[in-house]
């Protein structure tokens, strides 16, 4: 999954470095991108590399160990039980032997350029910490290209951003063995497998401790944090999680972990009445608030977990909020980081994928507007404001006025639970509710390029699509895929439509 998103954070071993700020949908054809500052190679002697440390309050801790893979040798040579069922001929394979390193939650790799794709297979096995179990060998998905900032924004042209497969979450672990095998020649002719691309790593994530206070001190993190000595709150930190809040100042009150469910007609009481111009005031359009108050068909609004309840960092994403002129439809995801998790364990993964697009990936922030979780939990995800259009980095080429919802979890073959499929259909008969928008319907959007679509053409979809609908991806899994219709059905009653 290949990305063209760009973020003002490149990825470095050692911290982030801050670029300038990217704000609203810019007009005009993009300029080609720049290539990408190549990852650092690793000193030999570091063990192993970090893009930063824990954060030094101890309230937000959180790691990425990033390795880099090595040519790995023939079964034949190597010594004996290290092969772990490794076909033969694997030429040109990369990766890393069995080893120990500091704990992590979830695993993913990286290259220098998101425009180069990664044609191979990655796999890898992991040491739970609790047993020293190792598990057998898991794949992870290679691309992300489908992923990213539509070419022609500031945050797609800032040229800051990598190649990098799906995080696949593991658990708490502390140990890892990878492997990343070329694709087989595809004919007589070429005899030599595809080239990898250049600069591969392995990024090994922690999420940090769990900010539920309940939780308490010796629950809420054992790892760097406990090493940290006590110092002051960070005030950047502070100015940015207060912003966080405020953008929700409308929707709860300053600093909540969670926004209240509201009836329908609670819902439509609260509605804020200024009319949003893209800047992120109000909901969305003038003419977005015409239909609303013409024909109310609005969802009650579901609960909504905000990032502060799960624990984001708020200095570790881009400083200003991006925003989109309206939200005419919601493209559905699933996030491939793999079905083992419990729903307490949903915001470490968030903190884990998070984490993991703006350290490791290079982008502003985290890339999907909304998270569902299979206990059908909702999750605030790309900071503005729940209620606002904010700009996006989910479906390539049809960020604009447009939201995207990421379901934590693989359905290519898992059938998604009920809860989830009922998430769904409320955040969206509320969101879309909010611009007007009937879920069974269709829309029109204009493609931003990188995608199926040619730049500036226009392509019909359903009010709810599935990611694929947009670019030719698997996502969100046909399992999840095929419950689509039932969203848009359950979401439009919901709305109070027929």
């Amino acid at each position: 999954m290949r990305a063209y998103l760009a973020s003002s954070i490149a990825v470095t071993c050692a911290a982030a470095l801050a670029l300038p700020l990217a704000l609203t949908t810019p007009a005009g054809a993009a300029a080609p991108p720049a290539a990408p500052p190549a990852l650092p190679a690793a000193d030999p002697g570091a063990y192993p590399a970090t893009h930063s440390a824990a954060d030094p309050a101890g309230d937000l801790a959180g790691s990425t160990q990033s390795l880099p893979l090595e040519p790995l040798a023939a079964p034949e040579t190597r010594p004996h039980g290290r092969a772990f069922g490794r076909p033969e001929g694997a030429v040109g394979e990369k990766g890393l032997t069995r080893r120990e390193v500091r704990p992590f939650s979830l695993v993913g790799v990286v290259w220098n350029d998101a425009r180069t794709p990664l044609h191979g297979t990655v796999q890898v096995r992991t040491r739970a910490t609790a047993d020293g179990a190792w598990s057998d060998w898991q794949d992870v998905e290679t691309h992300n290209e489908e992923h990213g900032a539509d070419p022609g924004t500031a945050e797609g042209r800032s040229g800051a951003l990598h190649g990098a497969t799906a995080p696949l979450w593991v658990g708490d672990s502390d140990g890892v063995e990878v492997r990343v095998r070329p694709e087989s020649p595809e004919s007589e002719e070429r005899t030599a497998p595809t080239a990898l691309p250049a600069g591969l790593r392995l990024e090994l994530v922690d999420p940090g401790p769990d900010p539920d206070p309940a939780a308490g001190a010796g629950a809420r993190g054992t790892r760097a944090a406990a090493a940290q000595p006590a110092a002051a709150p960070n005030v950047d930190r502070a100015s940015a999680q207060a912003a966080a809040s405020g953008a929700n100042a409308e929707q709860a009150p300053f600093g909540a972990t969670v926004i209240p469910a509201l009836t329908r007609e609670e819902t439509l009481a609260t509605l804020p009445p200024a009319a949003g111009t893209g800047s992120g005031s109000g909901t969305g359009t003038t003419a977005d608030r015409a239909a609303l108050a013409a024909k109310p068909y609005i969802g009650p609004r579901p609960k909504i977990i905000t990032r502060k309840g799960w624990g984001a960092d708020e200095k570790m994403r881009e400083k200003a909020f991006g925003y989109t002129k309206t939200i005419k439809a919601a493209f559905v995801h699933h996030s491939a980081t793999g079905n083992n998790y419990t729903c307490k364990q949903a915001p470490s993964v968030l903190r884990s994928i998070y984490r993991y697009h703006v350290k490791s990936l290079g982008w502003r922030d985290f890339g999907y507007n909304f998270a569902v979780d299979k206990c059908g939990n909702i999750y605030e995800g790309r900071a503005g404001g729940v209620a606002k259009p904010v700009l996006g980095a989910h479906t390539l080429g049809f960020n604009t006025n447009s939201m995207g919802v990421v379901v934590l979890g693989t359905f290519g073959s898992a059938t998604p639970p009920a809860a989830v499929v009922t998430a769904v259909a409320k955040l969206t008969a509320w969101k879309l509710g909010l611009h007007g928008v009937n879920p069974k319907g269709k829309v029109t959007l204009t493609s931003g390029g990188g995608n199926l679509y040619k730049k500036g053409r226009k392509v019909k979809f359903n009010a709810i699509s599935g990611h694929r609908d947009g670019f030719a991806t698997e996502c969100p899994g046909g399992r999840l895929y095929s419950k689509l219709g039932t969203a848009r059905s359950s979401s439009a009653k919901y709305q109070g439509r027929s």
